[in-house]
């Protein structure tokens, strides 16, 4: 059989809390105070194409890992769930280093918006970077998607919280003053509890101080033992990458 391409144009694109990709949770659905809305896309931004999805609770959204793209893919990868440091096959993992950068992904479809020029669909429990291109909406239907007797591998488990998060009450006063993210201080606290630090860090713990971009805040922790102290917040100017 001869080899085939595909050309796919994106259905839509993602606005998310997410600016960068350190600190994304590494599953949908684990913080569920991260939230994103998916504006749909001409030709494909027509009302009747949403008919009925508001009576699913959740949907299945394929996106593109853009923000690897032209990057070379990987036979072996490591993933985090194995310490960062054991391999397995790129298929028996969700890296985004792929054949084809293609990323699937379950979320809360919080509600519909067809009020402006274009349908957005808010959601939550996001794992999605901002501008991610999104290719597909399906519905997401508990009678077949929920599997009882699967078993999951070196994931079997729920990773849980690993770390202890406090904020400086610098930290905690800015978070209370952000009228417009009234979740900012709890979104950071379960960010960081699940430890978004590379796998590959933590045996060392060489690496004490850390930052990350939030909407439009950039967000500097410290790590001590099983400890993160959220030691300052600050709000980016418009272009400002924080780095």
């Amino acid at each position: 059989m001869s080899e085939q391409e595909f050309v796919f144009k994106p259905v839509g694109v993602i606005h998310s809390c997410f600016k960068e990709k350190f600190a994304i949770p590494r599953q949908a659905g684990l913080v569920k105070e991260a939230r994103a809305t998916l504006e749909l896309l001409p030709p494909y931004d027509r009302q009747e194409a949403l008919e009925g999805l508001d009576a699913f609770s959740h949907i299945w959204l394929v996106f593109v890992f853009h923000a690897v793209m032209g990057k070379e893919w990987k036979p072996r990868v490591r993933p985090p769930r194995l310490g960062g440091n054991q391999r397995v096959g790129v298929f028996a993992s969700r890296s985004m280093f792929r054949p084809n950068p293609l990323g699937l992904s379950v979320v809360k479809l919080e509600h519909i918006d067809t009020s402006g020029k274009s349908p957005l669909l808010h959601l939550s429990g996001i794992d999605l970077l901002d501008g991610t291109p999104v290719l597909d909406i399906k519905p997401y239907l508990p009678y077949s998607d929920i599997v009882a007797e699967a078993h999951g591998g070196y994931a079997a488990s729920y990773p849980g919280a690993s770390l202890q998060v406090h904020f400086s009450e610098e930290a905690r006063r800015f978070c209370q003053a952000q009228q417009d993210h009234p979740e900012l201080e709890i979104l950071i606290r379960h960010l960081l509890e699940l430890d978004p630090r590379p796998a590959y860090l933590e045996a060392t713990a060489k690496r004490k101080q850390f930052g990350m971009r939030l909407f439009d805040y950039n967000i500097k922790w410290e790590v001590a033992a099983d400890v993160v102290n959220v030691v300052s917040i600050e709000a980016l100017a418009s272009g400002d990458t924080g780095n």
